[in-house]
């Protein structure tokens, strides 16, 4: 910690946030959950509310672990630039070129399954334009064929990936922007072209380097103590699941505890690591990962990713006639999306404090977070709770945090 007027921050505004993040602590809320805050590579802020959990009366604690879910994403797209950088590959490149089994791969139309306009190129994984999608949205037929064959499965990354792969794209590639397993695919990818495991690479070339102690695809029996409870009305890896469901019951306030100590897949003997999900983190931890690509790809004198390289991932790829981005019915106004980052391009337009060039993600249980270049700040909100916006933690967390920059 550093004090908050050194680094630029009121200290008595700062104060606004506890209250702007326990007002949605309640039985039918979060139970839950920690923030931190850094400005100049130092901690001005951390917060803890609420219960790690709620029916054992465990307070919340800053070291707590959690599912980040998506937030998963950023660092396989990171994994996979620094194999980009060592020169395994080029952004345009057929995807088929490195996992043959979507050589063959076909587009859903009304008159039945066609060639695509194109290939699926690394690019589109990287900015969700490839035409795979998610089980759980409910944009079309295709969504719905992954419910009936449920794709969504804990097999082996490899072999999920080819069942991905069986599938036909929801339309053709870099037409449109879906949310959808195509990070996964990244993990593969980093798999084939470093020789090493998904999670074995990130461990070496990531996590050891950069001190993310309590970071990776499972929770050790010395550690279980601090990993926080789920909540929620579905459990969104269900493969049945759908964005109706998830959101229609919570709304409805079926709220319920999800994932307890003792029956979740993170304590599984060997969990699959995956590009899109999996990855259990802390709030310290993930500061790590956010202080590298803040310091333009370095940290404690180590580089992992090039100046230029990160500015590439963190600007926009996304066409203006495919935007704003929508996942769920939800749509993202004022933001583009890079090389696994979303990317802030107009305040105004997204109704948030924050600058142009402003970059993050979130994941599907209540966490967040953004890198502001601009302003030098970092910002890390975990929770455990599905789905993700329903009580709007986010945007006040971010609100309170902003207002407080002097």
């Amino acid at each position: 910690m550093t004090d908050p007027h050194s680094a630029g921050l009121c200290p008595q505004r700062l104060a606004r946030i506890r209250p702007a993040l326990e007002k949605h602590v309640h039985e039918q809320g979060m139970a839950g959950a920690v923030t931190l805050l850094a400005r100049h590579g130092d901690v001005v802020d951390t917060q803890c509310v609420g219960y790690l959990d709620r029916e054992a009366g465990l307070p919340m604690r800053e070291d707590a672990l959690f599912r980040i879910y998506s937030m998963t994403k950023p660092v396989a797209c990171v994994a996979l630039m620094m194999l980009y950088e060592r020169g395994h590959f080029q952004l345009a490149e057929p995807l088929a070129k490195f996992l043959p089994a979507f050589a063959d791969v076909l587009v859903h139309s009304d008159e039945g399954p066609v060639p695509p306009a194109r290939p699926v190129t690394i690019r589109d994984l990287l900015t969700h334009t490839s035409g795979i999608t998610y089980h759980f949205l409910e944009n079309g037929p295709v969504e719905a064929l992954y419910r009936e064959q449920r794709v969504a499965s804990d097999k082996p990354l490899a072999e999920f990936v080819d069942d991905i792969a069986r599938q036909p794209l929801a339309f053709h590639p870099g037409t449109s922007w879906r949310y959808g397993f195509s990070h996964d695919v990244v993990a593969r990818l980093v798999e084939v072209m470093s020789g090493q495991a998904f999670g074995d690479f990130l461990r070496d070339e990531l996590f050891q380097p950069l001190g993310m102690v309590d970071t990776g695809f499972g929770v050790p029996t010395d550690k279980r103590e601090r990993f926080a409870a789920m909540y929620g009305s579905h459990d969104v890896l269900e493969p049945e699941v759908s964005v109706s469901a998830w959101f229609g019951d919570a709304l409805a306030g079926k709220i319920r505890r999800l994932a307890g100590s003792d029956d979740s897949r993170e304590l599984a003997a060997d969990p699959p690591g995956r590009g899109g999900h999996g990855l259990v983190s802390t709030v310290r931890d993930y500061l790590q990962f956010c202080r590298m690509l803040a310091g333009g790809g370095s940290l404690d004198g180590r580089r992992y990713l090039g100046r230029k390289t990160l500015a590439l991932m963190t600007s926009n790829h996304i066409p203006g006639e495919l935007l704003p981005y929508e996942i769920g019915g939800i749509v993202t106004p004022g933001y583009g999306y890079g090389l696994g980052f979303r990317v802030m391009m107009d305040p105004a337009a997204a109704m948030l404090p924050g600058s142009p060039g402003e970059y993050g993600w979130s994941g599907a249980a209540s966490t967040y977070f953004w890198i502001d270049p601009a302003e030098d700040f970092i910002g890390i909100q975990m929770a455990q709770f599905q789905p993700p916006g329903i009580h709007l933690l986010a945007p006040d967390f971010r609100v309170a945090a902003y207002q407080a920059l002097l």
